[in-house]
């Protein structure tokens, strides 16, 4: 009967061996078959092109409160294949000398199919804005120079699509530096009581 038993447990044990070898056979070929697929696509970070800012009112005051209302277009670019792009709760302001200068605007939640494109136009607002006493010195020393650099930042969430298939969300952070220029340097046209500049620069995208 010993034996018997012994045997018994023999048998449960190696069948439970197989069966976690069977499950973690199946998983490396599941994460394998990802693998392959995703080198095969090879997904390609979208681009994006700040192509041109209006400027509407840019002001400091004191005691060290700077008034912002801009303009923006921003394009981008799905520059794969075979594979869509949805974006998610994208945020985009204005920074100068990484210090946020106007409240966060939502842009539309929006899918790239392939090799697809959109556009964006928001506009950004910043009223009496509190900087740094030290930035306050250097926005005045730039606009005395003649050009100012504003670097419009995006925030948010993207998700890849290939096939049915929809990948979970991954942050997407974009820095669009557009030089401002003032005084004698000023290369704007005026429309209106706004100044609108031709920038056409590219943004530097993480994924």
């Amino acid at each position: 009967m010993k034996e018997d038993c012994g045997q018994h447990d023999d048998g449960k044990k190696k069948l439970y061996i197989r069966i976690l070898i069977a499950i973690s056979a199946f998983i490396f070929i599941v994460l394998f078959i990802i693998l392959l697929v995703w080198l095969i696509l090879r997904p390609t970070k979208p681009h994006f092109i700040l192509r041109d800012a209006t400027v509407y009112a840019f002001n400091l005051s004191a005691p060290n409160l700077l008034t912002s209302n801009l303009q923006i277009t921003l394009f981008s670019h799905n520059p794969n294949g075979r594979i869509g792009i949805y974006y998610d709760k994208l945020e985009i302001y204005a920074s100068y000398h990484s210090q946020q200068i106007t409240l966060p605007e939502l842009l539309p939640c929006t899918y790239l199919g392939h090799k697809d494109n959109t556009v964006w136009s928001p506009v950004l607002f910043g009223s009496a804005v509190p900087v740094a006493p030290y930035l306050a010195v250097s926005l005045n020393q730039d606009q005395m120079v003649g050009t100012v650099l504003i670097n419009f930042k995006v925030d948010g969430r993207i998700r890849w699509r290939v096939g049915t298939f929809v990948s979970g969300k991954y942050h997407l952070y974009v820095n669009c530096p557009a030089y401002i220029n003032f005084g004698n340097k000023n290369r704007g046209i005026a429309v209106g009581n706004a100044i609108k500049y031709q920038l056409i620069m590219n943004c530097h995208v993480d994924v």
